[in-house]
Formats: C-alpha cells, sequence, structure tokens
C-alpha cells in the first residue's frame, strides 16, 4: 500500500522527461561526398548503448517518484491484555469418594474419576460442555482427606495440572483418611495470597473451588475461620457438594478377597458448605451426578469470566528507506535511485563519454 499516492501523477511528466532524453539532436555535419562505406561499418558496442545514460536516468526519475508515494508494508499484530484471575481447585479423594453414583459414557466410575473428567474439562476447555477453558489464568491444585496436600501451585502450565489431577488416588489407609475442609481451604488461601509477591502484577481475582462429599472430620482448622480468613483476602469460595443423597453405591472388598458394591448411607455437611460459599461472596451447588456437575463447572465458568482486551495495531515498514525482505528481496527504494543515478553518471564520464568540440 501507499501512503501518498497522488504522487503517482508526477508519472505524468515522465513521457516528456523520456522525449528529451531520448529525441535526435540537431549536429553541426561536414559535408563528404559519399557515406557509403560508413553505412557499411557495423556499429560497436558502445555505440548501441548510447542509450543506456538516458535509460538510467529515466529509471532513476520513476523510482524516486514511486517513493515519494511511500509504499508501506504493513503488518497487523494483536496483543491481549487480560484481567488475570488465579483459581485453586480443592478436590476431595477421601475414602467416601469411591461411591459409584457417577457415570461418564453410560459407565458406573467413582466420584473422584468424574471429578477429573469435568475438572479437566473446566480448565482445558470441551466444546461440547460449553466450556471455553481457562487458558488466560493461573490454575493451582490442591487434594486433601485427613489432611490437604499442595500438588500444584498456580500456574499456566495446565497440561501439567490436569496431569497431576489425573494422577490424584483415593486414599486407602484408614491413618490418611478423613475430610479435613478447613485445612484445604486455609491452604488454598495461602497459595493464592503468596501469588502477589511472586506475580509482576497483581492479580484481580482469586478464587476456590472446592469438591467435597462429606463433612469435615479431620485437620485442626475449621471451615469457617478459614472461610472468614479467606473473605478478609479478598478470595471467592465456590463449594460444590458432590454424591447422591441418602444412600451411595461404595464397593467393598469381603474376607475372602472379592469385591461387590454395598448401598452405605453417605453425609453431606450442606449447611456448612453454604456458609462457607456465602461468608466470601461465592455460591453453593449440589452435584448429584455427571451432567449437573459439568453445569456447575459451566455456571462457575461464566460466573468467573476473565477478562481480555484486545489491542490492534499495524507495523508499517517504510519501503522507501527500509529494505524488504520477503519471497525476493530488494534495497530500499531510495539506494536504488542513488545505484542508478550513480552508474549513469560512471558510464557518461567513462566508456560512454560523448565527445564534443
Amino acid at each position: 500500500m501507499f501512503y501518498s499516492p497522488w504522487y503517482f501523477l508526477l508519472l505524468l511528466v515522465v513521457p516528456l522527461i523520456a522525449w528529451r532524453l531520448f529525441a535526435p539532436r540537431r549536429r553541426s555535419a561536414v559535408r563528404f561526398s559519399s557515406l557509403k562505406i560508413a553505412q557499411q561499418m557495423k556499429p560497436t558496442l558502445r555505440q548501441r548503448l548510447t542509450w543506456l545514460p538516458g535509460a538510467l536516468t529515466l529509471a532513476a526519475i520513476i523510482v524516486l517518484i514511486i517513493a515519494i508515494a511511500r509504499p508501506r508494508e504493513g503488518r497487523e499484530q494483536t496483543i491481549a491484555e487480560s484481567e488475570g484471575i488465579a483459581i485453586e481447585m480443592v478436590v476431595d479423594r477421601s475414602g467416601s469418594m469411591q461411591a459409584m453414583d457417577f457415570q461418564i459414557a453410560g459407565e458406573h466410575v467413582d466420584r473422584l474419576t468424574a471429578i477429573k473428567k469435568v475438572a479437566g474439562d473446566f480448565v482445558t476447555g470441551d466444546d461440547s460442555k460449553n466450556l471455553d477453558g481457562r487458558f488466560s489464568d493461573l490454575v493451582g491444585l490442591i487434594t486433601f482427606a485427613g489432611y490437604a496436600d499442595g500438588e500444584t501451585p498456580p500456574t499456566l502450565d495446565h497440561a501439567f495440572l490436569v496431569s497431576q489431577l489425573n494422577n490424584a488416588r483415593i486414599v486407602t489407609h484408614r491413618s490418611e483418611d478423613g475430610t479435613a475442609i478447613g485445612d484445604a481451604i486455609s491452604l488454598a488461601v495461602e497459595k493464592l495470597n503468596a501469588l502477589d509477591a511472586r506475580q509482576k502484577q497483581k492479580v484481580q481475582s482469586k478464587v476456590i473451588i472446592l469438591l467435597t462429599d462429606g463433612e469435615n472430620n479431620a485437620g485442626e482448622l475449621d471451615p469457617i475461620q478459614a472461610a472468614e480468613l479467606a473473605a478478609t483476602l479478598g478470595i471467592k469460595i465456590y463449594t460444590i457438594g458432590v454424591g447422591t443423597k441418602g444412600e451411595a453405591p461404595v464397593p467393598v472388598t469381603d474376607a475372602f478377597g472379592r469385591q461387590h458394591v454395598q448401598w452405605m448411607p453417605v453425609n453431606i455437611d450442606e449447611e456448612t458448605l453454604t456458609k462457607v460459599a456465602e461468608i466470601t461472596h461465592g455460591k453453593y451447588f449440589r452435584a448429584t451426578d455427571t451432567d449437573s456437575l459439568a453445569k456447575i463447572y459451566g455456571e462457575i465458568d461464566l460466573l468467573e469470566k476473565t477478562k481480555v482486551e484486545a489491542k490492534h495495531f499495524v507495523d508499517y515498514r517504510e519501503l522507501a528507506v527500509q529494505s524488504y525482505v520477503g519471497a525476493v528481496s530488494f534495497p530500499p527504494l531510495l539506494m536504488i535511485a542513488f545505484i542508478l543515478l550513480a552508474a549513469r553518471f560512471i558510464f557518461q564520464q567513462t566508456w560512454l563519454r560523448e565527445l564534443t568540440n
């Protein structure tokens, strides 16, 4: 594209310049009896190229006119600035998560397996569930049973995060079992609060998504106290109660090593989970199957949208003074014009010099 294409009107004077350069000139003559012998002589290479200085001058003028019109190569670029959101996913892996009351593709799975699938889709995106993914957000992972473990700090490496989530296992030893909801929330608050010291830009929004199927019966900190701490630091908590109400099918192993499913009573402390969410201006959800769990994550995805501002700008390369680099590269137009004029001067003053009286 050209910034000042009107300068191309100057090309209208090029034919006049060409006529002035190449029109035959009247020269003084000497009378001679016959030119027959001279006409039979073949012209030399120098005589054949007498037009070259004029052609170089004309080419230089055309290139200069193009340069004045300012040809530019524009490269559009986009910079996306996002208002950062940090999300800490807190996932229960206590023994009660073995309950087989969820389904994936028609097959019964335990609660933790269902959470892995839906939570992974929440982070990476799934069009079938209307989940866009959290590509611009820092996401961390904490798992808990009798005590809380920080599996992954808030990170943009979502592939590693999902890998760690998929490696989470339901506890099998009684000494590790329990549901330390308060400790898990406290650890998540600690991880999110530490971000401001590590990040160059302050994180604008911090969120905890807590998934559990039980009630707080382990750990040192009460869930309400942990929620109050989160509220003080401006951290919002979404709580999700996972599992059916009343009874749930749980796989058990008998004395002979045979495994079968047994219906066992389940209890979720919905009152505490609701209060935890309300204290931090979050929301409590109840997921009784995989579809409802996916819808909950979809709702959280809409509630916690990352604000992205895209700035578009065009970086122009001025070809009159800058080189063009592409399939065919060439130097700046002004340099080309200078080379043409220099070549014309050299030829006219040396090899193609005209001798005059």
